[in-house]
């Protein structure tokens, strides 16, 4: 199990017990959580990052990937691997917690991702139009 599905893991345990108990085989349940953790902070660090600019320094880009992913892996963590405690302990079934939770939770991602690449777009037109300024 990599660090996001044990990250996952241990928050489930300790902020939604009752849940955590729900599922059937937690190893392997949060195992492929955290696998699929990994793509999307690689997808969304990609995006993020942007492209290359021909004025950027090797420090600027080195400081530029490091903060994408920085960004990239508190989004996931936030959003795909923290289960949320106020509907964690209400609700109407207790077996449709974890699946119902997990849509949301993808349902939002699924937004951030589509209000940051219509950043990205927006910031790569300003540095094509300026691009010596910043």
């Amino acid at each position: 199990m990599n660090k996001y599905g044990k990250f996952a893991q241990e928050r489930w345990r300790t902020m939604a017990s009752s849940q955590y108990a729900l599922i059937p085989d937690p190893d392997e349940w949060f195992r492929e959580l955290g696998e699929e953790a990994l793509y999307q902070v690689g997808e969304l660090q990609y995006k993020l990052a942007g492209p290359d600019t021909e004025c950027e320094s090797y420090l600027e880009k080195v400081g530029r990937l490091n903060a994408s992913r920085i960004l990239a892996e508190e989004i996931v963590r936030s959003e795909m691997l923290t289960p949320n405690v106020k509907e964690t302990e209400h609700g109407p079934s207790e077996e449709n917690r974890v699946d119902r939770q997990r849509r949301e939770i993808w349902t939002r991602y699924r937004s951030l991702l589509s209000l940051q690449q219509e950043l990205l777009d927006e910031y790569q037109k300003l540095v094509k139009n300026h691009p010596h300024q910043r």
